[in-house]
């Protein structure tokens, strides 16, 4: 996939299992950025991110 095309992607917060399906960019490094800050359960850090294709 080309560094400016979209990607989808799945964040599930490790502290409450809440899930957030989102759309992003990838950055230089190959990293998607969606915009994500926090969980609904103001979690920050812990979360698990899976690309979907």
């Amino acid at each position: 996939m080309p560094k400016n095309e979209r990607a989808k992607v799945t964040i599930r917060c490790n502290v409450c299992g809440e899930r957030f399906t989102l759309r992003g960019r990838r950055n230089p490094e190959g990293k998607v950025e969606t915009g994500f800050k926090q969980c609904l359960c103001n979690n920050d850090r812990h979360f698990m991110v899976t690309e979907e294709s």
